[in-house]
């Protein structure tokens, strides 16, 4: 992969060598995003499960305190009175059954989270196919399968994340924007590596977190020490 006059620059503020502390990481991660839009901060956790065995994979959600930076659009499935719960609860797109063909059909996917009611899995389930390898199926331990669609839709709004593995072993997720102040970044790492700690599966011997990296959209990047999770 050929890398920009710009990347190279930025390549040279970050020692390879070296495992930053999270402060130190971050702030340099700041310095190295200079792309002309507002660059996504994002955090890559190499772990040491085996995400083929259901006791060790790592699902759940965390909710970062200072939000991700990104508007994200809600697709609540429900019925009944939790319709207008759903659109009051300020959802960007409330449905039921009807909204099967045009995912399936259309192939209409203008939203980034799907938050569904108990009542509705046998619905949703027909959509696996299409969510569930964009990871947008909706999941108990994600807290997106829940009668109370209420506060689901405030959570997601005030920057909940989800974290799961993926094939590789490794989590993805984004904690912020460029923009974003250090402290803001660091509170919701420390939020992220806080729920990634207590997600430990107990079937899990040897090391947990292998690697940790901070990099921004475009810039390169920085390792993070383990050493105190």
């Amino acid at each position: 992969m050929k890398h920009g006059k710009k990347y190279k620059e930025a390549a040279k503020l970050v020692d390879r060598t070296v495992f930053y502390e999270p402060n130190d990481a971050i702030a340099l991660v700041k310095k190295t995003a200079t792309a002309k839009f507002d660059e996504t901060i994002e955090v890559h956790i190499r772990t040491g499960c085996d995400g083929r065995h259901a006791e060790q994979q790592i699902r759940g959600a965390v909710v970062l305190p200072n939000g991700t930076g990104k508007t994200v659009r809600v697709l609540v499935f429900a019925k009944g009175d939790k319709l207008g719960e759903a659109e009051a609860a300020g959802a960007d797109y409330v449905g039921g059954e009807e909204l099967i063909p045009k995912i399936q059909n259309d192939g209409w996917l203008d939203f980034d989270v799907v938050v569904a009611t108990p009542d509705m899995m046998g619905v949703v389930g027909r959509l696996g196919k299409v969510l569930g390898p964009k990871g947008l199926m909706p999941n108990p331990k994600a807290g997106t399968v829940t009668m109370d669609v209420t506060k689901a839709i405030a959570d997601i709004k005030a920057g909940k994340i989800e974290y799961r593995l993926d094939k590789t072993n490794i989590v993805h997720v984004p904690v912020g924007k460029a923009s974003f102040t250090e402290e803001a970044l660091q509170e919701n790492f420390n939020a992220l590596m806080d729920a990634i700690t207590k997600a430990r599966p107990s079937a899990l011997k040897g090391q947990y977190l292998k690697s940790i990296t901070l990099t921004s959209t475009m810039g390169p990047g920085v390792k993070v020490s383990v050493a105190k999770y």
